[in-house]
């Protein structure tokens, strides 16, 4: 990594730590275009700094999936209009997936750095995104570490932040990846596939109380403790290795209410638990205010109720000027105060993209300004 960075020709003159917006550096049209597309080791994150550039196995993989499409992006137009993307702009798209955000952003003119913990992802993006490798860079990694990942690069300050945060239709589709309950595939779970801990793990080892708390805290399925006890009752003859062993336990108590499979709930508590989803969505937005300039914006699309209340308390948080508690005399100036709602409630899909795109259904869009105070330098 040492010998990649010193190839950037003011990486030396950088202070990636400065206040966001102030004499902000960037590199992307010098990040080496010969550089091997293998990972660089930055703590435990992989970074590809390719520029953008493909290998002919990216481009067989873009060439077969763009006939059936990797994945629909949720409220493009409404994300685009919200960044207000244009040239000479820097922006952080803080999960790729398949790269449409990003392709409607690079179109425009702007500078994109894409981050995405699934490789899979990132090498498909790469291949799609390749024409307009000046301006775009991938690096592998979760993105409630963009902070870090941004400064080994040469990042000082973004003009917008997206986060996406529902799962693709590519990885729900691909039965090897083990998301999906409605086809045979392991028990896997993983967004990053070198993660330690498996969904089949989790199901086959933890403890009836421990499996009823992720079904209820993460799934919110009420029938958490019939299910974990069942579970739990199965393993002890047989452990679970394939999603429809698993998903037909479950329908098996649940009978059928509406269109949802009785799994959902299930699926969606072990996915969320093998990532570590919820914890990263907490950690993410308190780096933000350090890196976003002054009239930047945040966009966050959530997928779920839980993840919704924690961006809504962030940005609630974080927007009222004053704070007022019984306790005390009268209001105080809130520390936090670093931006303004730009919508009070969150935006969902017109029922055109409903139609076209059934996933974005429980799709809300939320979306905050950098207000134009000074960020306080980390510690």
């Amino acid at each position: 990594m040492r010998e990649f960075l010193s190839r950037f020709p003011s990486f030396g003159s950088i202070c990636p730590t400065a206040p966001a917006g102030a004499g902000a550096r960037f590199h992307l049209s010098d990040w080496p275009v010969g550089h091997a597309p293998e990972p660089n080791l930055v703590g435990d994150q992989r970074v590809d700094v390719s520029s953008g550039g493909s290998s002919s196995d990216d481009k067989s993989r873009f060439t077969r999936a763009r006939g059936g499409g990797y994945h629909k992006s949720v409220l493009l137009e409404e994300v685009t209009h919200y960044l207000q993307p244009g040239p000479g702009m820097l922006f952080l798209d803080g999960t790729l997936g398949g790269g449409g955000h990003s392709e409607q952003m690079l179109r425009l003119g702007a500078k994109v750095i894409g981050l995405d913990q699934d490789p899979a992802a990132l090498s498909f993006a790469r291949a799609r995104l390749e024409k307009y490798r000046d301006n775009f860079g991938a690096i592998q990694g979760n993105f409630r570490e963009f902070g870090e990942l941004l400064e080994t690069v040469g990042i000082s300050g973004l003009d917008g932040i997206l986060l996406d945060l529902g799962i693709s239709s590519r990885q729900v589709d691909d039965a090897d990846r083990g998301f999906s309950f409605s086809k045979p595939g392991p028990l896997d779970m993983r967004m990053d596939p070198d993660s330690e801990v498996t969904a089949a793990e989790l199901v086959n080892s933890c403890e009836e109380a421990e499996l009823a708390r992720i079904f209820y805290q993460y799934g919110e399925e009420r029938a958490s403790r019939r299910i974990a006890r069942a579970i739990v009752e199965r393993r002890e003859v047989e452990p679970f290795e394939c999603t429809t062993d698993l998903a037909g336990l479950v329908a098996s108590l649940r009978p059928r209410r509406g269109k949802a499979h009785p799994a959902t709930r299930v699926f969606q508590a072990l996915r969320i638990a093998v990532n570590n989803e919820l914890r990263a969505l907490e950690e993410a937005p308190a780096e933000v205010p350090r890196w976003l300039r002054p009239g930047g914006r945040l966009v966050i699309i959530s997928f779920h109720s839980l993840e919704d209340r924690i961006v809504k308390s962030f940005l609630r948080r974080c927007s009222q000027p004053r704070l007022d508690r019984p306790e005390w005399p009268e209001p105080r100036p809130n520390p936090e105060h670093y931006f303004k709602l730009v919508m009070q409630k969150g935006l969902a899909p017109s029922n055109e993209e409903i139609k076209t795109n059934p996933r974005a259904r429980s799709a809300r869009l939320r979306v905050a300004e950098r207000l134009p105070t000074a960020v306080a330098k980390p510690d």
